[in-house]
C-alpha cells in the first residue's frame, strides 16, 4: 500500500480539500495581460500563505483567471475568496498599468 502525499493532517482529522475556482472580469473584457497574471500569482500564493493554504496551479487567459487551491477545513471558502478577490484587485490597481486604463472608469486619472 502506498502512502498518499496529498493528504494534510490536523490534530483530530485528516483531509485532502481542493477548491478550483474561476475568476471573470466583467464582461469578459480583455484585461489581464502577461506582466498582470505574473502578479497576479505571486498575490495568489501570498494570500494563501496567510491562510495556511496551498495554490496548487495557477492559469490565466486575459478575460479569465483559474486558480486550484488546497486548503484546510478550518477555513471558510467564502473567506479565502473575498481575499484573494479583495486583494488582488486593490494590489493590481496600486501598480497602475497602462494597458488598463479605461477612460470610461470613474477612477480613470488624466
Amino acid at each position: 500500500m502506498q502512502a498518499n502525499n496529498d493528504v494534510r493532517t490536523g490534530r483530530n482529522c485528516v483531509f485532502n480539500l481542493h477548491v478550483h475556482l474561476v475568476f471573470v472580469t466583467k464582461y469578459r473584457r480583455d484585461v489581464f495581460s502577461g506582466r498582470v497574471l505574473i502578479d497576479l500569482e505571486e498575490i495568489f500564493k501570498n494570500v494563501c500563505l496567510d491562510f495556511e493554504a496551498e495554490l496548487v496551479e495557477f492559469n490565466g487567459e486575459h478575460d479569465h483567471i483559474h486558480l486550484l487551491v488546497n486548503y484546510p477545513p478550518k477555513i471558510a471558502i467564502s473567506n479565502l475568496v473575498n481575499s484573494l478577490k479583495g486583494v488582488s484587485s486593490r494590489l493590481i490597481r496600486k501598480k497602475n498599468y497602462p494597458e488598463n486604463k479605461n477612460p470610461r472608469h470613474k477612477f480613470y486619472e488624466y
